[in-house]
């Protein structure tokens, strides 16, 4: 993604604190993206319809590329931006169309697990339950 982010991108935030933000701006179909807290190195998009807040896995392929788990055939985008705008469209596999995107507020520096190892940083993370113990709705993902 050339180290620009959307700016629907928040990075670490808890589902709780985003589940709070997307209340608050109470429109069906406001979202954002936000990382995971069970699976390292993968993110969520968050959806808000009728007072619920869906939530949808986003991993990032060994290629770069970003798909989303919605129980749909696997699509995969160039950039999160692209996923943002094929989302946007109705009927795509999701409770709600994307519409109001929550920006973040400061700046992000942030960088993903493959802009690290190609710095020369740790090897891009398997994704894998990092809460495995835990009664948790999540898949173990694993790249192939």
């Amino acid at each position: 993604m050339a180290g620009a982010w959307p700016v629907c991108y928040h990075g670490a935030m808890s589902k709780l604190e985003c589940e709070e933000m997307l209340s608050k701006k109470n429109k069906d179909g406001a979202y954002l993206i936000r990382d995971s807290e069970t699976i390292q190195g993968a993110m969520c998009l968050c959806v808000y319809k009728q007072r619920v807040v869906y939530t949808y896995r986003v991993l990032q392929t060994h290629t770069g590329h970003y798909t989303i788990q919605v129980g749909m055939p696997e699509m995969l985008f160039k950039t999160l931006d692209d996923m943002i705008r094929h989302y946007k469209r109705r009927n795509q596999g999701l409770a709600m169309h994307l519409r109001h995107s929550v920006k973040r507020k400061t700046a992000l520096q942030v960088r993903t697990p493959h802009q690290q190892a190609a710095d020369g940083a740790a090897d891009p993370p398997d994704y894998e339950n990092v809460n495995a113990d835990a009664d948790d709705e999540y898949v173990e993902v694993l790249p192939s």
